[in-house]
């Protein structure tokens, strides 16, 4: 017998990505990870049960990248910035990290937030691009791309919650206090205004 949940189908901003168009769903991906390898085959693989299913899917594409796709990803990001109360000194501690990373590296520096409460956000980021810059070019690649795969996870969930019936000042598993993640566009993708028609290419 099938669960109450499964009578219901999936929720509404999962519904809404399974009927858009490819080149919208695309577009829609994009938004959470820069590969538009990555992007494509999340958009073919289409429809999903549920969250889960779709979470399971983008890890399985996010290890398959391709040296040139992961290039391409990690050219779309732009370093995370400092929690909203950081004082001036830290702020300018984190400024110097980012460049002395991005000058060893050749990209952003990306990690994943979850897991930190802001008042330990800034010290760990800082301690860990320190521990990161130690790293072989090699090695480092590597942390990069399963960094950017548990982005993905989170840009992912936050963009099927932003659809009418939802505050989008919440952000699942994230505190109010932290600051945007990265520059990547991600973090401006909504679901709210997109009709059943399929995903408006995000702005």
């Amino acid at each position: 017998m099938l669960s109450s949940a499964s009578q219901a189908g999936p929720p509404d901003g999962l519904r809404l990505l399974n009927a858009a168009p490819a080149c919208a769903a695309e577009a829609a991906f994009l938004t959470c990870c820069g590969s538009h390898r990555w992007a494509q085959r999340l958009a073919a693989h289409r429809p999903y049960a549920d969250l889960d299913t779709l979470l399971a899917a983008s890890d399985e594409a996010s290890y398959d990248l391709s040296h040139a796709d992961l290039t391409e990803a990690l050219a779309d990001e732009s370093s995370s910035g400092p929690p909203r109360s950081a004082p001036p000194a830290a702020i300018t501690a984190l400024r110097a990290a980012h460049a002395a990373y991005e000058s060893s590296f050749g990209h952003a520096f990306v990690i994943s937030p979850d897991g930190h409460r802001p008042e330990e956000y800034l010290d760990h980021m800082l301690a860990v691009i320190r521990t990161r810059l130690g790293h072989d070019p090699d090695h480092e690649r590597a942390v990069a791309a399963d960094e950017l795969r548990r982005l993905a996870r989170g840009r992912i969930t936050r963009l099927l919650v932003r659809h009418p019936g939802h505050d989008p000042g919440r952000q699942p598993g994230h505190d109010p206090e932290y600051p945007p993640e990265t520059g990547h566009s991600g973090d401006r993708a909504t679901i709210g205004s997109y009709g059943m028609q399929g995903f408006r290419a995000p702005q």
